[in-house]
């Protein structure tokens, strides 16, 4: 089974916030004391971080779920729960993440960048926090948040400075092992190289470039044929394209219609990527079948001919891509979520509240206390779902459902039932 995976699901799941505690102090000489119940912790988020040391998503094949520890209850002695640990997912740099309807979310394109995948939930506040000069002795506290919880598709875009494309059986694997240290499953039949391989180029001057060794194009691959959109994923961020042309293909194409193809595959999948730096080569110069084609370099991964020219021409050109494309930010991007407002949906006869503020304002540990009913009463109407209820077409009578509190609307100062 492959060691590299570029392509995984992730199910990422938040830490639940710890519940208030309700509680009075009870002290020797000390009358009828206060509240003095402490608050929840809150629980851990879930972070993907992209890491310059990690190669592939291998790690999530098999093990695809991860959650954050959950926060502590509160306890009595305004003592609060401690914050559940958030959890910093290791992925390679380049990993695109997208959610379950295939929409990018995040880009994590540079070493350190990282994204928040899924919110710890809020600790619940202890009933010292619902202390007012009318409501002297609160009975009741919050639960905790649930964290959030998603499914992730994470799929690796390889970094490289150069991407060697060909078809199958080309030579490319021989190649990049005559070019670096690489050591790639080589053999005499198409479809080897099922992974991309990368490997490490020094030039003159200690320079050091990426090359990727990309498994065999063929035609149709911009149209998903074979693998082919798997494939041509790990071409886009190359700095420069090296084409390598069979100078003697195995079907006979000749290294001109080679050309027409690969060229016409890449259009296809991304316009764009005509337009980057690029060398042309002829392999297997040793056992041509067909003439050397124009303005490409002639190179043998078996004797040697033209490897010590290619390895110069590559490095002119990816110092000039250097050179030329705009240097990073130093500033970490970091994408979050965009919070979420509060909304009315239908389902049937009743009418569902969404949004975390109302849920939290619910979340409420004895839904039978007086006291608790007129303070989710008052914070729902501060927080404007009574205003979105009636927007969304609510009437006296209809049911409404926030969270896990299910009532009666009724049009006054008194509808929760």
């Amino acid at each position: 089974m492959s060691n590299f995976v570029d392509e995984c699901g992730l199910n990422v799941q938040g830490g639940d916030g710890g519940a208030g505690c309700v509680s009075f102090r009870r002290e020797a000489h000390v009358d009828r004391g206060g509240p003095d119940g402490g608050d929840g912790g809150n629980g851990g988020d879930i972070w993907l971080v992209a890491d310059h040391n990690i190669a592939s998503l291998l790690a999530f094949r098999d093990y695809p779920h991860r959650k954050a520890a959950s926060g502590n209850h509160g306890s009595g002695k305004r003592r609060h729960g401690a914050n559940g640990k958030s959890e910093f997912i290791a992925v390679p740099v380049g990993t695109l993440i997208k959610d379950s309807s295939g929409n990018i979310l995040a880009d994590l394109s540079s070493s350190g960048s990282k994204w928040l995948a899924a919110s710890g939930g809020k600790g619940g506040k202890g009933n010292s926090r619902f202390l007012t000069n009318r409501r002297r002795a609160p009975t009741f506290a919050e639960q905790g948040e649930h964290g959030e919880e998603q499914w992730l598709k994470l799929e690796l875009k390889l970094l490289a400075d150069v991407a060697l494309v060909g078809f199958p059986n080309v030579g490319k694997s021989t190649l990049i092992s005559r070019l670096s240290a690489a050591k790639p499953k080589i053999a005499d039949y198409p479809f080897t190289t099922l992974v991309p391989n990368l490997g490490v180029v020094r030039g003159t001057e200690e320079f050091e470039m990426v090359i990727a060794d990309i498994p065999g194009l063929i035609e149709g691959a911009a149209e998903g044929k074979g693998l082919g959109h798997q494939f041509l994923r790990h071409v886009e961020r190359a700095r420069v394209l090296a084409i390598l042309l069979d100078l003697s293909a195995y079907d006979g194409t000749t290294p001109s219609d080679q050309l027409v193809i690969l060229l016409s595959e890449l259009n296809r999948y991304k316009p764009e990527l005509l337009d980057r730096p690029r060398i042309l080569i002829s392999s297997k110069s040793d056992v041509a079948m067909h003439d050397t084609l124009e303005d490409s370099l002639r190179v043998s991964s078996v004797t040697g001919e033209g490897i010590q020219e290619l390895k110069y021409r590559l490095e002119d050109l990816v110092r000039n891509a250097r050179e030329t494309e705009i240097s990073p930010s130093d500033e970490v991007i970091i994408h979050r979520p965009l919070p979420k407002g509060i909304s009315v949906v239908k389902d049937g006869d009743v009418f569902i509240v969404q949004g975390r503020q109302a849920e939290r304002a619910v979340s409420l540990n004895d839904l039978t206390n007086i006291d608790a009913l007129e303070y989710i009463q008052s914070v729902l109407e501060k927080i404007g779902v009574n205003k979105a209820l009636r927007k969304a077409g609510v009437k006296s009578g209809d049911q409404v459902q926030i969270g896990g509190l299910h009532f009666e609307f009724m049009d006054d100062d008194h509808w929760i039932d």
